[in-house]
């Protein structure tokens, strides 16, 4: 199947028939078993009469699904491209694929409110199984509104409550927000797009021990948190990139998250070819594999799962040793800028006696705790390797918090 034309990918799997879904803004519909092979399933919901109505819109936006017992239920969004008459909708099914039937308006926002109604994503107290819809785009930032579980419908008058924000001088720039739980460590992780869809999109994340939060960044920073003056709360955890070959990649954004039933993650988002002109091009999509480090933030894999075909697995044991995994490897850092660019390869060489380089930089690497453990100057990068039959990676993090990602050229 051709990915482009996939824009703002909400993923799910459906326990009744162990297949994966993607619903995206047109309210298209795919189906997959593995994670790269996708069918298309075509358009699965009409838009709600009275969101119509209210917006003077007709297409549908970036839809998120959520099953309560035995409903799906798809939150839509609906509005049109620049103002905050919008309208986050309900539409139900008994079956993942659809067709699904438009309920009822959950949420209608005008200029007259600090938000923007649209990128629903539904989310659950682990503790109280209360429901909540985080949603918002650009003007007053990302919001969570709590819901009544049974109707799927909002459970609270107005708005909510705001989690993240941008300045005014970046354009209010953030949505696209998603949430999920991690049951291993207690933590809700706050996902959002910070720029513009067309240029500069990029992923940052934020944490907290509540859905309401507050959020914080690896350096401790609230993600409500203003002035920003150099647009780095928030862990960057992607932006657009270009390898020593290929094709260059930018504005990846409007992310969702799959935690599988094996415990593999992984991170689904649109992207475009760069372009950075008045023409951006379309959307496609993009699936990576997230891998946990120990102190509880998430990095992404250097290869896509259609590139690495699949999932691919943590090494250990005799395929992480320092002669297993010496090489020359091509290395992509993402470190936060205004307005986030394109970041470009450049070499990494990890060489068995343990000798590390990049550039101009020297240090050293080693394994320890089933990590690689690179030191360079004041600085220590705790990263994880993975691999599938020749293809070899290494993703992570700096005791800065700036993430990397590398892919093996050469083994040494």
């Amino acid at each position: 199947m051709e990915r482009a034309f996939i824009h703002d990918p909400a993923i799910f799997r459906d326990d009744v028939t162990g297949k994966y879904y993607i619903y995206s803004t047109g309210a298209m519909g795919f189906e997959s078993e593995d994670l790269v092979n996708w069918k298309v399933l075509g358009k699965v919901a009409e838009v709600l009469p009275e969101a119509s109505e209210w917006t003077g819109g007709t297409d549908i936006w970036a839809p998120d699904i959520v099953k309560v017992n035995d409903e799906y239920r798809l939150y839509c969004s609906n509005s049109t491209w620049g103002v905050q008459q919008s309208c986050i909708f309900l539409a139900v099914s008994d079956k993942a694929e659809g067709p699904f039937k438009p309920k009822a308006a959950v949420l209608k926002t005008s200029d007259k409110l600090p938000v923007n109604g649209i990128d629903a994503n539904i989310i659950t107290d682990a503790d109280t199984g209360d429901m909540y819809m985080l949603y918002g785009s650009f003007w007053g930032g990302a919001y969570v509104l709590k819901l009544d579980k049974e109707t799927g419908l909002a459970a609270e008058e107005g708005v909510g409550h705001c989690v993240c924000k941008r300045p005014s001088w970046l354009s209010t720039a953030v949505e696209g927000p998603y949430m999920i739980y991690n049951k291993e460590n207690g933590y809700y992780y706050l996902f959002v797009s910070y720029g513009s869809l067309k240029t500069d999109y990029n992923i940052r994340v934020g944490r907290s021990k509540s859905i309401l939060g507050p959020f914080v960044d690896m350096n401790g920073r609230c993600m409500t948190d203003e002035p920003d003056d150099k647009s780095d709360i928030g862990y960057l955890l992607m932006a657009g990139y270009t390898w020593n070959e290929g094709k260059a990649y930018m504005a990846p954004g409007h992310n969702s998250v799959l935690q599988d039933v094996d415990g593999k993650a992984y991170i689904v988002y649109h992207i475009r070819e760069k372009r950075f002109n008045q023409d951006p091009g379309p959307s496609q999509m993009q699936i990576r594999q997230i891998f946990w480090t120990k102190e509880g933030w998430p990095v992404v894999s250097c290869a896509t799962t259609e590139e690495a075909g699949g999932s691919t697995d943590i090494l250990s044991g005799e395929g992480l040793t320092a002669k297993s995994m010496a090489g020359i490897y091509q290395r992509i850092n993402f470190t936060p800028s205004y307005p986030q660019g394109i970041s470009t390869a450049v070499p990494m060489l990890l060489r068995e006696d343990g000798y590390y380089e990049s550039c101009s930089i020297q240090g050293t690497w080693k394994i320890e705790d089933g990590c690689i453990v690179i030191k360079y100057g004041p600085f220590t990068e705790i990263a994880y390797a993975y691999g599938k039959n020749d293809f070899c990676g290494v993703s992570g993090i700096s005791d800065n918090g700036m993430e990397f990602m590398a892919k093996r050229d050469k083994a040494l």
